[in-house]
Formats: structure tokens, sequence, C-alpha cells
């Protein structure tokens, strides 16, 4: 059985609450014991969002030390980088590289930061892709963090059929379909 410290990082109104909830009943569903917390009261405001959940045989709290992070779901660009801190040399960033500006840049006081992916490939292995875009090609952007869930579940050693189980049960009936087809497709990347 494997420890899993893994950081979400994101924008209010992404769904960083269902992601991680998924991730954790997952988890859960494996056997291993699990501990999460997330902040979201700047959520009301578009503001930053993240969670943290730590996954193993015995886990006495969500808390993650910067630079302890075995993998970061990056939800939004630009908060991912925030967090890049967070995530171990030789870490899993899973990115995706939808950007949602800040204030500050739709203000244009400030400018979105370029070359992310680049900066994450420095120290880390990445897996990138425009979540929003693909699950658009799948049929709806209302997937994307399913998708997401798809290559982190890949990445880890819980058995993909808890994983199906837990988004059966998360997500409404009429929704289940597209959302594995979702989970599916980033299982296989």
């Amino acid at each position: 059985m494997s420890q899993y410290n893994i950081i979400i990082a994101g924008v209010g109104g992404q769904g960083l609450i269902l992601t991680t909830k998924i991730i954790c009943e997952a988890a859960m569903n494996g056997g291993y014991d699990v501990k999460s917390n997330d902040v979201v009261g700047l959520a009301q405001r578009g503001g930053r969002v993240w969670g943290s959940v730590k996954i193993g045989k015995k886990i006495h709290s969500p808390n993650i030390a910067v630079a302890g992070a075995d993998i970061l779901l990056g939800m939004e660009l630009l908060e991912a980088f925030r967090w890049k801190s967070s995530l171990k040399d030789k870490g899993l960033a899973i990115l995706n590289e939808y950007q949602i500006p800040p204030v500050p840049v739709i203000a244009e006081l400030e400018k979105y930061p370029q070359n992310i992916v680049e900066e994450f490939k420095k120290n880390h292995h990445v897996i990138a892709l425009d979540a929003i875009k693909k699950s658009n090609e799948l049929g709806t952007d209302k997937v994307a963090n399913i998708l997401l869930i798809g290559i982190l579940a890949k990445n880890t050693d819980i058995d993909k059929k808890n994983w199906i189980e837990t988004i059966k049960d998360s997500v409404p009936e009429k929704f289940v379909d597209e959302n594995l087809n979702a989970f599916d497709y980033g299982y296989n990347l």
C-alpha cells in the first residue's frame, strides 16, 4: 500500500469540493486511511481555492509540508503555479492548461504568467492538457475535473473499479456515462 500526498488547486466555482470528495471516497473504498481539508471561503469572490488529501495505511493529519506533495492536481494553470513549491522534486504535476485570469489580470494591472508548464517541467513530471477543451470534444465541459481525476487515478495504486464506483455514486445518474467517458479518457492518456 502506497502513500500519496495530493494538493488540489483551483478557482472558486471549478468543483474543488466534489473533486476532493471523489478522490477521498475512491481511496477509502480501496482500503486506505484518508485525511483531507480544503479552503473554499474565497470561492465566493471567485478567488483561490485549494485542498489537500493524504492517503495511506494510517494518516494522522491532512496537512502537507512545503515540497511534501507527491501529486499536484491543478484545475487552473496559475493556481497550480502558485502551489508549485508544495510539490516534491520529481513529483507529478497534473495541469489543466485552461486559464481563468484573476482580477488584477482582467484589470490589466498584471499579466498572466507565461511558460508555466515549462517551469514545472524543470523539476517535475508533468501531464498537461486543456481539460475544458478536451471535455468539450467529449461532449461537455462539465466533466473536465473527472478527466483530471482519471489521470490522477492512473498514477495511484487505487483499483480502477473503486474510482468508477465512486464516480457513479457521486454524479447524477443522467450524467454518469459522460463522466465515465471523461474518466476513461484521462485514465488512458
